[in-house]
């Protein structure tokens, strides 16, 4: 009995325990030396809130002012993305604006709308008393870089230098760079860009050297050198093109990226701290905010073990195994058969229905989130594909009849979860994330939005959880194995895409394209990468919640949950709500 118990307690404990070891790590990192960080709200010139970290080095006050940074993020990602520039800029005595784009995060939609939000976030940076207003960088990766040149063409008088990672001036959001405007900045493409074509007009991003565009941006009739400053820096003209060899959503999370701005700012900007670029430990708070997501999905694990032994939710236990244990096993080939078709169908439809969904669900006040649109879209289609086979499945018995504390043990699980991130924001500032994959907590439009998204995905996580229930869950196998056979058979098919669609960029410099529009798919493999990890998560927790119910629907509920508070608060909102 007892030994029962300590299992029932384990991995509640474990996952609170990972959430606290890695929410110290990672604070006791972004707040090293005595940096402090303030989550703040401002109005915008419109009327419009705006959301930002500001991270404040020690010494800095109106009396003895620091030099100010303005950081971006990226498309559908957010403030917290750019940490890595900010506590690096914060560690050099700089005083950093990480802005939440319009739309992104807790800033107002539309997203696009009043230049991003880059004019507004500069005028912010400069309202603060102990910001130095004659020592101004502007930063942004990707989208971020549009922002930031939308504040320097409102401005620009108003900074003194800028890195662009990923970015570029001109066409499609941008004003026109040319060897005066913006002030001193510094370039950095990375030699396997996905967007070289639509930032720089060239085909392969290892041939950026030589785009037509960037050559009259930087003054030059030949080729541009990396490495090389052209222009003056006292005269606000000088240009430096930096390529290392990464992809686009490699550069926020890189030591060459993150080390090539700390010195372009330091040669640009006066009165920051003097410390070697080399010198960085941004990546320990990447390190924390990991395990502490790693405990969320613990957390469910045992928050789930810890309601199920309530009184309340015991008819929910299953008494027997979750199937029957004198069932034979499925033959080889049919096991193979629909481990594939569960891994290559999702993938298969991915790139049409992102594509389908982009063209018949707009963005409006209704469904206001394109991105999250799109998946929506391939969600259902899965879902009827799904329906479609579920004959070929193997029948099982399923319990009915307990509908009521299936939601509400659901409910109480995930609740469980965002009560630890929420303890987790006001104890360590932090959300639960590593890379491009972030958990955050919602606003209260958000909240709003997530009810409208949640019955679609409800729909899929139900079809597509019961049928690989009937496939994968059989009698005899062990928890490790069923964890991982469900986590495998969902994400396998993204892990191929993935290492394809890599592979093929290391190799060729460009990924492969099976749809006519050239821009499509660039960003819809970077947002494929997230998938990975999500759909493994996914598997765990419907063999976890299976095997403590014989029932595909807690898992169902609960993936459904977790996963359209994922989209939703990670996403972008092109239109007002």
């Amino acid at each position: 009995m007892g030994h029962k118990m300590g299992r029932r307690w384990t991995w509640l404990i474990a996952g609170v325990a990972l959430i606290v070891i890695g929410g110290l790590i990672a604070h006791l990192t972004q707040t090293a030396g005595g940096i402090r960080i303030e989550d703040v709200r401002f109005k915008g010139a419109k009327g419009n809130t705006m959301s930002a970290l500001v991270y404040i080095p020690p010494g800095a006050s109106a009396q003895t002012p620091a030099p100010g940074i303005l950081a971006v993020h990226g498309y559908i990602n957010s403030r917290e993305t750019q940490d890595g520039f900010a506590i690096e800029f914060a560690r050099r005595g700089y005083v950093v604006v990480a802005l939440d784009q319009t739309g992104h995060g807790y800033s107002d939609p539309p997203a696009f709308a009043n230049g991003f939000g880059g004019p507004d976030g500069l005028a912010y940076l400069r309202s603060l008393p102990f910001v130095d207003k004659a020592n101004i960088g502007l930063e942004g990766h990707s989208m971020g870089g549009w922002t930031v040149l939308a504040a320097a063409a409102a401005m620009p008088e108003d900074y003194k230098a800028m890195v662009l990672e990923g970015s570029s001036t001109g066409a499609p959001f941008a004003q026109e760079g040319t060897p005066q405007w913006p002030r001193n900045v510094a370039l950095v493409f990375a030699q396997y860009e996905e967007f070289s074509t639509l930032m720089w007009g060239v085909d392969r991003a290892k041939d950026v050297t030589q785009s037509p565009k960037l050559q009259a941006f930087f003054g030059s009739d030949a080729p541009v050198e990396p490495g090389k400053v052209y222009g003056d820096i006292a005269k606000g003209s000088a240009r430096v093109l930096y390529t290392p060899a990464m992809t686009h959503p490699a550069e926020h999370i890189s030591h060459e990226a993150i080390g090539h701005s700390l010195d372009w700012f330091a040669r640009t900007l006066q009165g920051g701290t003097p410390r070697p670029a080399s010198d960085q430990i941004w990546l320990r708070k990447e390190i924390g905010t990991l395990i502490a997501l790693l405990g969320f999905v613990a957390l469910l694990l045992g928050a789930f073990d810890a309601l199920i032994a309530m009184p309340g939710f015991a008819p929910l236990a299953a008494p027997a195994g979750a199937v029957p244990a004198d069932e034979p096993p499925p033959s080889n080939g049919r096991w193979w058969t629909a481990f594939w078709l569960s891994a290559l169908i999702p993938v298969l439809t991915y790139y049409p229905a992102l594509a389908l969904g982009g063209t018949v669900v707009k963005p409006s006040p209704l469904w206001p989130q394109g991105v999250t649109n799109q998946i929506v879209v391939w969600a259902l289609v899965n879902a009827v594909i799904t329906l479609a086979l579920m004959r070929f499945a193997p029948r099982r018995p399923h319990r009915t009849g307990l509908l009521v504390p299936t939601i509400l043990i659901a409910l109480g699980t995930v609740a469980i979860g965002y009560l630890a991130l929420v303890i987790a924001d006001l104890a360590f500032k932090i959300d639960f994330r590593f890379w491009v994959v972030g958990l955050k907590l919602m606003s209260g439009k958000q909240w709003l939005m997530f009810l409208i998204y949640l019955p679609p995905f409800l729909v899929f996580f139900m079809v597509a959880l019961h049928v690989l229930h009937r496939n994968f869950s059989r009698p005899g196998i062990g928890c490790v194995r069923h964890a991982a056979t469900l986590a495998f058979a969902l994400s396998s098919g993204f892990i191929i895409l993935v290492v394809l669609q890599y592979g093929t960029l290391w190799l060729t410099g460009k990924l492969f394209n099976p749809l006519p529009d050239p821009g499509f798919v660039p960003l819809a493999t970077i947002v494929a990468i997230q998938f990975v990890p999500l759909l493994a998560a996914v598997g765990v927790v419907a063999a976890h919640t299976f095997r403590r119910t014989g029932s595909s629907l807690p898992g169902a509920l609960i993936c459904a949950l977790v996963v359209t508070w994922y989209v939703v608060a990670g996403t972008a909102t092109q239109a007002v709500f």
